[in-house]
């Protein structure tokens, strides 16, 4: 028998969010048909509050609000009150944080709560965190429940005219599709870089001030930009390499533990919000190991192994599958799992490995946390060594002091984890272990991506389509955009880093979905939700990359690099009108479009394709030569040489000495090449060629 003295309808949930609300005195529902029926049948105002599980200031409204009866009570007469994950419904929070985007003219955030019209569900006000109380110069929120309440008993004809004229700005915010007589350029490149270079941060690196986030795919296109125009002493790489550097060894990255936090509350990266999201490290995990290939710092490397690792330590499920979130509280408060006293590492270590690991992370005077330290790297190896007056032994003794603290840390109270798994957010670490692995030589990162890649197809695949979430052995909720887009780029970078086709297959089926399903017809592009999705106030296009990259530029990218490995003019042509329709809104801010400027780019210069037929012995030898070379605009594939039942163009692809190499770009291929070092010529050469 349940001891709660409440319970709601979340209680048949299975998303961690919404049963953390499940005993609230608030008389909570899920987003469905029968909450929606309730309010028109009452005619009552709808309140949706839309969070997450790691958010904390959700977590603060919760506890001062939410599990409040006084509030309950003003929120249960005057409102149908709807629970909303954002991460099982991004297609509501895109929806309804747009609107209180154009509502209030300010940017939204978590949690987010919408007041709705019953009939229509259209907001009519809105806003984020609300105090219980008055404070922050922000009225208390029982108070606006009221004043909402009673504007909509007595307003009725001006929210109406309100939601008319809302109705029409999402009838216009979807891109139109090509504009006459502006044609894809690849000037939009250098446009984005010079963009980024007025947002960076030349102190600290990074873009903007605080709070500041990582912006992966901004580095990414920095990235990128270095390998295009070739230049080795490019700004566009030191820019990137300043970044990621200065993010490796801040406060935003868990010295520890590894991994890094959703974002620092201070320009210098020196202290985070301490909630870790799988989609960041799915992110940044790539591009360490990409600029260890770019230029042979260890640090580079430490930071994607030992995030690597994090990953398969505390975030994949013993199904295969990843999980979301680790929160950023233990105990009731924000950090505490990570934080330290001096005198607690002083109990902890030896004399001499306090001596280097001070000298390291500097941890004398004001401590920079509510009273504790939280480990921020202060002086590289080379300083260390001289004050403390060791070499070779700094190494040994600051990694021994790391291990003790983290042995004597997973003793603590851990935060909240999320153990819901979503087909978008697995797909991006699918991609990151599985790149990770393959350029870093870690065989377990790839057979961790196969793992969580095999959980998505077998429980989150039914009847020909693909689910959005899945827990506790329960996978609900149609697929969105990033679902297939973010798995097929998995699948794609799975296949680099081994072989099997079944995965390739796979990838072709939802490519065809996506097709079927999600492209605009008419202008090009692709819709968020499929055509056959719960029919909601707008269907959204997104073309900016936010927190995730945009699912149109991930759509553009993967299918043109199916179509280029299959020979499958559909995908290429879907990529090309996506490509063509969203040119317009890419050129109007080419730096808020980082994911479908990689797409341009591989459109405008063709995307290169290389297939290697050979025995599996001497393919690795191949492959492995390759991944030594940053390459962007490649995709290699590997394909043993007694491999039957190949699809399309790769069965022409015949083996005829120990490896055979097939190049292509566009459409058109080269002879095949049987030498490794004529293969790296002729690849070396091509990338100069299609320089600018």
């Amino acid at each position: 028998m349940s001891t709660h003295p409440y319970t709601n309808h979340l209680i048949h949930e299975s998303s961690p969010y919404l049963l953390q609300h499940a005993h609230n005195p608030v008389d909570w529902h899920p987003w469905n048909a029968e909450a929606l029926e309730r309010a028109r049948r009452e005619d009552k105002p709808i309140l949706v509050s839309i969070g997450y599980s790691a958010c904390h200031w959700c977590h603060v409204m919760e506890h001062e609000s939410f599990e409040d009866a006084d509030v309950a009570r003003v929120m249960n007469e005057h409102f149908v009150c709807i629970k909303i994950d954002r991460e099982e419904r991004p297609d509501l929070d895109k929806i309804y944080q747009t609107a209180h985007q154009i509502l209030t003219n300010r940017s939204g955030g978590w949690p987010l709560n919408m007041f709705l019209s019953p009939d229509d569900q259209m907001p009519f006000f809105g806003g984020t965190y609300f105090p219980k109380t008055r404070r922050y110069g922000m009225p208390a929120f029982a108070e606006i429940l009221q004043q909402v309440a009673a504007v909509y008993r007595n307003k009725r004809d001006a929210v109406q005219e309100q939601s008319a004229q809302l109705r029409d700005v999402f009838g216009r915010l979807a891109p139109a599709g090509p504009a006459p007589g502006e044609h894809i350029s690849p000037v939009v490149l250098d446009e984005a870089f010079a963009e980024l270079q007025q947002q960076f941060d030349h102190t600290y690196g990074g873009f903007g001030g605080a709070p500041k986030f990582p912006h992966p795919s901004s580095i990414e296109l920095l990235l990128r930009q270095h390998a295009r125009t070739k230049s080795p002493q490019s700004a566009a790489l030191s820019m990137a390499l300043q970044t990621l550097t200065s993010m490796a060894q801040s406060g935003l990255y868990d010295q520890l533990g590894g991994g890094f936090y959703r974002y620092s509350v201070d320009e210098r990266w020196e202290i985070p919000h301490f909630e870790k999201m799988l989609y960041d490290n799915a992110q940044l995990l790539p591009l360490y190991a990409d600029a260890y290939i770019i230029t042979g710092d260890v640090l580079f490397q430490r930071v994607a192994l030992e995030t690597g690792e994090w990953i398969m330590r505390e975030m994949q499920s013993p199904a295969g599958g990843y999980y979301s979130t680790l929160d950023a509280d233990s105990e009731g408060h924000e950090g505490k799992f990570y934080v330290w006293s001096t005198q607690e590492i002083q109990r902890l270590v030896s004399n001499e490995e306090w001596q280097t690991i001070e000298a390291h992370y500097r941890l004398t005077g004001q401590p920079n946390f509510e009273g504790a330290w939280h480990l921020n790297v202060r002086a590289g190896l080379d300083a260390v060594s001289a004050r403390v007056g060791l070499t070779e032994e700094a190494m040994r003794r600051l990694d021994s002091a790391r291990a003790k603290l983290f042995a004597a840390r997973e003793q603590r109270v851990r935060p909240g984890r999320d153990e819901k798994i979503l087909a978008s957010w697995n797909g991006l670490m699918i991609k990151a272990m599985a790149r990770a692995g393959r350029l870093l030589g870690r065989t377990d990162f790839i057979a961790s991506a196969s793992r969580a890649f095999d959980f998505v197809h077998t429980h989150m695949w039914s009847n020909g389509r693909l689910l959005a979430t899945a827990k506790d052995g329960r996978a609900r909720f149609a697929a969105y955009l990033d679902d297939h887009v973010f798995l097929i780029d998995g699948a794609l970078e799975l296949l680099q880093a081994r072989w099997r086709g079944a995965d390739l297959a796979f990838a072709g089926e939802l490519a065809q979905l996506v097709i079927e399903h999600f492209e605009d017809e008419r202008h090009g592009g692709f819709y968020f939700t499929a055509d056959d999705h719960e029919r909601l106030l707008y269907r959204p296009k997104p073309t900016t990359d936010d927190a995730l990259p945009s699912g149109n530029g991930v759509a553009a990218q993967v299918l043109l690099r199916l179509g280029g490995l299959l020979g499958d003019l559909n995908f290429l042509h879907a990529a090309e009108r996506a490509l063509e329709a969203l040119y317009p809104s890419v050129a109007r801010q080419p730096s808020a479009h980082c994911a479908l400027l990689a797409a341009l780019e591989e459109f405008i210069y063709a995307g290169q394709v290389v297939v290697l037929r050979g025995n599996v012995t001497e393919l690795s030898t191949w492959k492995d030569r390759l991944a030594r070379r940053y390459a962007p605009r490649r995709i290699s594939i590997g394909i043993p040489d007694n491999t039957t039942d190949l699809p399309s163009v790769l069965a022409e692809r015949k083996n005829v000495a120990a490896v055979t190499a097939y190049v292509c770009a566009g459409h058109s291929c080269q002879p095949p090449v049987t030498n490794l070092d004529a293969l790296e010529l002729q690849l070396a050469n091509s990338d100069t060629a299609s320089a600018p």
